[in-house]
């Protein structure tokens, strides 16, 4: 038996009798930021006795930033860094300035609007000079820094939580608020996110909610698999039938790469969960991802196999590919009237080993099965 192993299967009380500081061990750590483009930016590290760890970006509305299990990364890495939001620019570049700030395990889009941009009626605000609002990509959220609400080792519960607060406002706009919870077990491999977003205003409110929930290497690798209960293919972006990459079967990197964009129907299980696993070629590790399918019942996956860039996200949302003009035009736009709220929870959870890689096809396999790609094949 390793010696990992062993602290990771010792009683807390046992541990206690062999240090003066369990952080020697596992805990919460509370960091700054202080180089480059990131400088200020506060963040937690929580990291668990299996040798998870996962960083909480305060001051990036509470989001993922890089995540490790023991020592070997999970969480993509763009290149962009953890930027300090007074360098975000939200209404620059045509609405695409959010790509600037596209780093990290996860970036979530919202509150009150997804995925691309466009200019919408405001008049619910009853603002005259506001006739219109205009929004960029994926939304306002991911550069609003956090309240943090509280941080608790709580070690005989058995587990490390994290809460924060972000506020999105405008004077004669919305004032919406998200309160996130982000928790790891002492003992395990899972990161959970539980959020609450509600309507302080007084006027009735667009929102829209997407996780961005981006793997990279090595769990994403040329010959990963992605495995899901797909019932169909709703929608593919141009790319995907020119580069000879299949939605279910990951290339190597490839230079000057197109992101492909799919969305795939999903069949929920029995639990009510939506459950997706992107599973390394050796079968030996993988990701599992789950979340309420009731409130968000979508899944996009996003192919980013550029050399350079190369990653995958894995995106539950509330709301269809085609966005908010067609939720409008549709009536399927969710509109928040004041103290109304919506409960969003993920699970990310660490496949280590041939028979947690096995258990997860067993569990998504029950589900359902997914289509073959004319490109690829999969059990």
């Amino acid at each position: 038996m390793t010696s990992e192993s062993t602290t990771a299967s010792t009683p807390v009380a046992d541990l206690r009798r062999r240090t003066g500081d369990m952080a020697a061990f596992a805990g919460i750590q509370e960091v700054v930021l202080s180089n480059g483009r990131e400088h200020g930016v506060r963040a937690l590290v929580l990291r668990n006795l299996s040798g998870l760890e996962v960083e909480v970006l305060i001051d990036r509305a509470f989001d993922l930033g890089g995540a490790r299990y023991r020592g070997t990364p999970f969480g993509w890495r763009s290149g962009n860094g953890f930027r300090h939001p007074g360098l975000h620019e939200a209404d620059a570049e045509d609405g695409l300035s959010w790509l600037r700030a596209l780093d990290g395990l996860l970036v979530t889009g919202g509150l009150d609007h997804a995925l691309f941009g466009g200019e919408y009626d405001a008049t619910h605000y009853n603002y005259p000079p506001k006739q219109t609002v205009r929004h960029g990509l994926h939304g306002r959220l991911t550069a609003i820094p956090a309240r943090l609400i509280s941080v608790d080792e709580d070690w005989d519960g058995g587990a490390l939580r994290v809460t924060g607060e972000v506020i999105q406002a405008t004077s004669f706009g919305e004032h919406l608020r998200l309160t996130r919870t982000v928790e790891i077990d002492l003992h395990g491999t899972e990161v959970r996110v539980h959020d609450v977003v509600d309507n302080l205003g007084f006027e009735k409110t667009p929102h829209m909610f997407l996780y961005h929930l981006n793997i990279g290497y090595p769990y994403v690798d040329e010959g990963a698999q992605l495995v899901a209960p797909i019932t169909s293919h709703v929608w593919a972006s141009d790319s995907t039938s020119q580069q000879g990459v299949a939605y279910d079967v990951l290339s190597a990197p490839i230079d000057g790469f197109v992101e492909q964009v799919w969305e795939h129907a999903l069949a929920a299980g029995p639990d009510g969960q939506h459950r997706v696993a992107l599973v390394h070629p050796d079968g030996e590790r993988g990701i599992e991802v789950s979340w309420d399918s009731q409130a968000q019942p979508y899944f996009f996956e996003w192919q980013n196999l550029r050399s350079g860039q190369y990653g995958v996200g894995l995106e539950p949302s509330s709301n269809h590919v085609t966005g908010e003009a067609a939720a409008r035009e549709d009536g399927s736009l969710t509109w928040l009237a004041h103290g109304e709220s919506r409960t969003y929870d993920l699970t990310v959870r660490i496949l280590d080993g041939a028979t947690d890689v096995q258990g997860s096809r067993a569990r998504i396999r029950a589900i359902g099965d997914q289509p073959a790609s004319d490109l690829s094949t999969h059990d």
